[in-house]
Order: C-alpha cells, then sequence, then structure tokens
C-alpha cells in the first residue's frame, strides 16, 4: 500500500511539474512578444508592429485617447508626437490563463517631441492572446501613477 502511495505522490508531481514547466515556458514567450513590441517601437519598424499587433487592436493612452491597430501603428512610424529613444519596463507582471495573458508594468521611456527631449513614466496593463500559435497585443490600457 505505501509503494502504492508513492507511485501516486510521484506521479502528481510530475504532473505538477509539468504543468508549472508548461506555464514558465508559456510567460516567457510571452515576455519575449513584449520584448519584440518594445524593440518595435523604438525602432519605429512597421512590419514588426504590424506582425505583433492583432487586427483588433484597441490602443488606449494615459490621456483617455484610444487607437485602433492602423492609427497606432502610423503614429509610432510617423513619430509624431515622439520618437522613443529607449523604454524601461520595471516590475513587469506576467499572468498566463490558456490563450489569454495579462502583462503589467511601469512604462518608462525617454523621447523627442518635436525636438525637445521628454520622459514618460505611466502604469500599462496589457492584454496578448495567442492567435495562430504567436502571442498578439490585443489590447493596451496606459494609466497615470500617483
Amino acid at each position: 500500500m505505501w509503494t502504492k502511495f508513492n507511485k501516486l505522490l510521484m506521479a502528481i508531481s510530475l504532473l505538477f511539474v509539468g504543468f508549472t514547466a508548461a506555464q514558465s515556458g508559456s510567460e516567457k514567450a510571452v515576455e519575449a512578444a513584449v520584448e519584440e513590441l518594445k524593440q518595435a517601437i523604438i525602432a519605429a519598424d512597421r512590419a514588426r508592429l504590424e506582425a505583433i499587433a492583432a487586427d483588433q487592436l484597441v490602443y488606449g493612452h494615459s490621456s483617455g485617447k484610444a487607437q485602433n491597430k492602423a492609427e497606432f501603428i502610423e503614429e509610432i512610424v510617423s513619430l509624431e508626437p515622439n520618437d522613443y529613444l529607449s523604454i524601461d519596463l520595471i516590475d513587469q507582471t506576467i499572468t498566463v490563463s490558456g490563450k489569454t495573458a495579462v502583462v503589467r508594468h511601469i512604462y518608462a521611456s525617454d523621447y523627442t517631441s518635436k525636438g525637445v527631449k521628454g520622459s514618460l513614466r505611466i502604469g500599462n496593463m496589457l492584454i496578448w492572446q495567442q492567435q495562430k500559435g504567436k502571442w498578439k497585443l490585443l489590447a493596451r490600457q496606459a494609466y497615470r501613477l500617483p
């Protein structure tokens, strides 16, 4: 009886380890997608932004402005109003549930706007969805920090 119990306990442990590894694999994939988005914004790379953003994207700014995919990409690529020089993502958390992921972080960036240097520090919540095996940005809402 003790041997059967040990085998059962071992099987449950292996299932848990497998589940944890799968979750951390998904979290790493989402983390890589967030990094790709960050680099695509800094590079103002239209093709990379097109590839990472879902067609249904809703991109909310801390000012209350909301953009669709085309508007978001055009603003980044045209460098108006801002040219992003650097972006740091601070205190990032990633929660994956099936084919959906929620990412939260503090978004700190240096930029130029019409030739004038500036900086930005806001909160961000990103919703990612797995579409055809790739993580796509479905929604973003920025918010002002106290």
